[in-house]
């Protein structure tokens, strides 16, 4: 009975190998199976891998270009907005308030330019941060150019002003020229109509008797003095006052009759005169004047000449002749 029993488990043994055998192929297959999809899924994770590290790269490149182009037009929306900054524009009359805005203004573009500058100096810009410093850098150039038309049309207005001011300034400086010239003309007329006239001049020889009697005569060699009178006219723009009258007494022979002194005439120079008369004039009225000349030698045969000067003017002139007179004039 034993030995049948030893054939029969020699073909169980062999079925339980065979099926490990075949339970050992399933999990290597498993194995082999998971690790082709895990190499698959590691080359597919690597692939897009790179392709992420490459769009990013793209990325990285494009908004560095970006940042570049970003930063250009800040640095010359700066350089705009310096060059305003150092502006100053001298404004004239009803424009000069506006200096105060205009400074408001600066302040406003300075401070915008500040924050720029601070979004730019950062290494990674955000795109949100990104799309601000762009509306930022827009918005600046739009104000700088506003105020730069601003100060354009401001600049035309003021040189329009400085203009005017220049004309006025022109004008003003005519009419004071104008003032003093007439002013000057006014006193020149004033001056030769404040001269005054002599009229009605009366020349005469006189004879002094030993009893103090007064004889007129026309003889040379009788005659011991001249009597000189005439009226001084009114006039209505002389002012009262002593008036300074110089006469100048020409002899017969031509020589001026002179105690050496001279006076100053407007058209003949210096002239030397025969005698000055202080008349006390009233200012519209006629004064009449009377005084007497006496030379020390006898008076000349022939004709005297008598010419009455006031304010350098001849203002009358009068002659006397002379005769020589005979053994019983």
């Amino acid at each position: 009975m034993s030995y049948n029993q030893y054939p029969s488990s020699a073909p169980e043994q062999q079925n339980v190998s065979q099926s490990k055998s075949n339970s050992n192929k399933i999990i290597m297959i498993a194995l082999v199976a998971g690790l082709l999809l895990a190499v698959g899924y590691i080359i597919y994770d690597k692939s897009k891998h790179s392709e992420v590290v490459a769009q990013m790269q793209t990325q990285f490149t494009n908004v560095d270009e970006a940042r570049k182009t970003l930063q250009g037009d800040f640095d010359e929306a700066s350089a705009k907005l310096d060059s305003l900054t150092g502006l100053n524009i001298q404004m004239t009359g009803a424009l000069a308030e506006k200096n105060a805005e205009f400074d408001k203004q600066k302040t406003e573009l300075q401070r915008k330019k500040n924050e720029i500058a601070s979004l730019l100096r950062k290494n990674k810009l955000t795109q949100q941060e990104y799309e601000k410093a762009k509306a930022l850098i827009a918005e600046l150039n739009g104000q700088i150019q506003d105020y730069v038309a601003q100060i354009d049309q401001l600049k035309q207005e003021n040189a329009a002003l400085v203009v005017e001011r220049d004309n006025l300034t022109t004008e003003k400086q005519q009419i004071q020229e104008n003032l003093v010239a007439t002013e000057t003309a006014k006193k020149h007329v004033e001056d030769v109509a404040s001269t005054l006239h002599a009229s009605n001049i009366t020349i005469a020889a006189i004879n002094v008797k030993g009893s103090g009697k007064e004889v007129s005569t026309s003889t040379a060699k009788r005659a011991d003095l001249m009597r000189i009178a005439f009226d001084i006219d009114e006039n209505r723009i002389a002012p009262s006052g002593t008036k300074e009258i110089f006469v100048v007494v020409t002899a017969p022979d031509g020589t001026p009759v002179t105690a050496g002194e001279t006076f100053t005439t407007r058209e003949e120079g210096d002239r030397k005169f025969t005698s000055k008369v202080n008349v006390n004039y009233e200012q519209g009225k006629r004064i009449p004047v009377s005084f007497d000349w006496k030379q020390g030698a006898k008076y000349q045969q022939g004709e005297y000449r008598i010419e009455i000067y006031h304010n350098g003017f001849k203002i009358g002139e009068g002659r006397k002749a002379m005769k020589k007179g005979g053994l019983f004039s």
